[in-house]
């Protein structure tokens, strides 16, 4: 009996919960109806900011962590992906006019190509003049000032060089300008076990980059076209950095450093150390994050700031949630100590693979 009282009242909270919150959301949506017709909704993340150094000042540093490998598909418990929180990170910061600039925190290895050149375009606009809408002025940019942490390689370092300016720590893994494609070629192992495989395709490259055939099966222009993609990627990224870095410097000055006239000849999946990176002019200053920090209000043209960052706000629907999951949510996970990159076949990569 007191199960059973109890799993009643828990239903009661659930029930009322789930009324509340219509209710508010269906106010919420009222008062953002629009004066033509329809209504507005909001979507995506929910954030909410959290104070992470209080300097009584007016003035907001929102800070923006980008930990792990960059990737559109992994989703969180609510659906939302890293392109997705991050993107909505930068538009909370757009948004708030006491906040100034943004400091993002970076340590990854990289990740997916598209999902990296998301992240890029992102920064990039923010930074940018947004035009007039609406019959509204348009807002200026913001100031992104990238702090790297012990790795920001491949991906992460074509993010970092959207950034207005980038801060390095000396023992700083970065580079890795590169892209990869990744797959294995199981045919030997199918021959070992008597597996033949069937396969039907309607042109000659139907099933390019698939593991089961003999490499002699392979046509050289299958192989060539493969190659071309990756250098047409590769193109992409170098130009990124030329961009990057170039637009920093004309806004930095004789304050920030410039590439070195011989830069793409690093360019070759190689790493450096954040003071070989700072020489070739990859990075623009040797520092941690209170170095960061101090930049950022240099270039704000500020005095001082209150450090905030926005994190994703749960509620009870998210906790209801759980209960509609997926039996794959659940799956078991075995820790061997590393953790090994989830690379998709067929895809390409700007990531560092030690």
């Amino acid at each position: 009996m007191i199960v059973a009282i109890i799993l009643f009242v828990v239903l009661l909270l659930s029930v009322f919960g789930n009324i509340t919150q219509f209710i508010s959301n269906a106010f919420f949506q009222n008062a953002l109806r629009t004066e033509a017709f329809g209504s507005s909704r909001e979507i995506g993340p929910k954030l909410e900011e959290f104070l992470l150094e209080n300097n009584k000042s007016p003035n907001k540093v929102a800070v923006i962590t980008l930990d792990g490998e960059i990737s559109s598909h992994d989703q969180d418990s609510m659906g939302n992906n890293m392109v997705d929180v991050l993107q909505a990170q930068l538009d909370r910061a757009r948004e708030d006019r006491r906040v100034k600039a943004v400091i993002l925190k970076i340590d990854s290895p990289g990740g997916e190509v598209l999902a990296s050149d998301d992240i890029y375009k992102a920064i990039c606009d923010f930074q940018t003049d947004e035009p007039p809408k609406d019959g509204k002025p348009g807002s200026k940019g913001k100031p992104v000032i990238c702090s790297m942490g012990s790795l920001a390689a491949s991906g992460g370092y074509y993010i970092s060089s959207g950034c207005r300016w980038i801060v390095a720590n000396r023992l700083t893994i970065t580079g890795s300008i590169g892209v990869i494609m990744h797959g294995y070629n199981y045919r030997g192992l199918m021959d070992k076990v008597g597996v033949a495989p069937m396969t039907f395709k309607s042109g000659k490259f139907k099933d390019m980059l698939s593991g089961d055939r003999e490499p002699s099966e392979i046509p050289p222009e299958e192989r060539a076209m493969v190659q071309s993609l990756i250098d047409e990627t590769f193109e992409q990224f170098k130009d990124v950095v030329a961009e990057g870095r170039g637009a920093a410097h004309d806004l930095n000055k004789k304050e920030g450093k410039a590439l070195v006239e011989n830069w793409e000849e690093y360019a070759d999946g190689r790493v450096f150390s954040g003071k070989q990176a700072l020489d070739l002019g990859f990075v623009d200053e040797l520092g941690d994050f209170d170095d960061a920090v101090d930049r950022t209000f240099k270039i704000a043209a500020i005095d001082n700031a209150n450090l905030v960052e926005y994190r994703e706000r749960y509620d009870i629907s998210n906790f209801l949630s759980l209960f509609g999951q997926t039996s794959q949510s659940h799956d078991i996970k075995l820790n061997l100590g590393a953790d090994v990159p989830k690379l998709r076949a067929g895809l390409m990569y700007f990531l560092y693979q030690p």
